[in-house]
């Protein structure tokens, strides 16, 4: 009989421990539910939602280019001027075919530029749109996302003046991305990045918005370079 009633008060034990158990999964069950909700606060009506981390849109790089149209000494001090700017050696770039009106020769080195990244990049930037005084086009931003403009005096970016140098234009190209654009580069294990994750036209927008309190003003950019001439447009 002893040994009896010890198995019996053995199988309650087990079986209070089972039902503990049972109810501590329905409230960890009914805990992560209600986490996913969003809740409202007690002093309005503004509910709060979880922000993504890997949805954060961040500037990848910023892509610097001065196309001079000839090699020789002009090519030499834009690469100058680069290198003022941003502390990097810049790459210079050669032409692909020739051009005899423009007066271009395959494999002339016509071109500089320099890519920057990191808190540099936002620096230079920031410096650009500043020159521009904070007004781009909605015609400036690509649809994948990007954006870029162009720079009429160098020494508007706050560089000194220097008469040997001379006066240089240069083309502004910003790169943005997510975490997580990392896979459609790798060499190993390469694959794409969703839809979703992709940043957009309005993203992009909305972000310079926030970042630069900067504003969008609606139509094209006017060409104003004198030296490009315009094309004629076809009958």
């Amino acid at each position: 009989k002893f040994r009896h009633k010890r198995v019996v008060y053995f199988n309650c034990q087990i079986l209070t421990c089972a039902a503990a158990t049972c109810k501590l999964r329905r409230s960890v069950c009914l805990f992560s539910f209600f986490s996913t909700i969003p809740f409202k606060m007690s002093e309005g009506t503004k509910t709060v939602a979880k922000v993504n981390p890997m949805k954060e849109l961040m500037l990848e790089k910023l892509c610097l280019n001065i196309s001079v149209g000839e090699s020789g000494d002009r090519l030499t001090r834009a690469a100058k001027v680069l290198e003022e700017l941003t502390g990097q050696t810049p790459v210079f770039h050669k032409a692909r075919y020739t051009v005899r009106t423009f007066g271009i020769r395959r494999n002339e080195q016509i071109a500089v530029s320099c890519t920057v990244r990191g808190p540099d990049a936002v620096r230079i930037l920031e410096l650009g749109l500043k020159v521009k005084e904070y007004e781009l086009y909605k015609e400036n931003f690509s649809e994948t996302g990007n954006f870029g403009f162009g720079v009429q005096e160098h020494i508007d970016l706050g560089i000194k003046y220097d008469p040997t140098v001379g006066i240089y234009g240069m083309d502004f190209y910003a790169v943005m991305g997510r975490k997580g654009f990392r896979v459609s580069r790798r060499k190993r294990k390469n694959a794409k990045v969703g839809a979703p994750h992709r940043n957009s036209k309005a993203e992009t927008m909305k972000w310079y918005q926030n970042k630069f309190d900067g504003r969008l003003n609606v139509g094209k950019p006017k060409n104003r370079s004198h030296q490009r001439p315009h094309k004629k447009k076809r009958k």
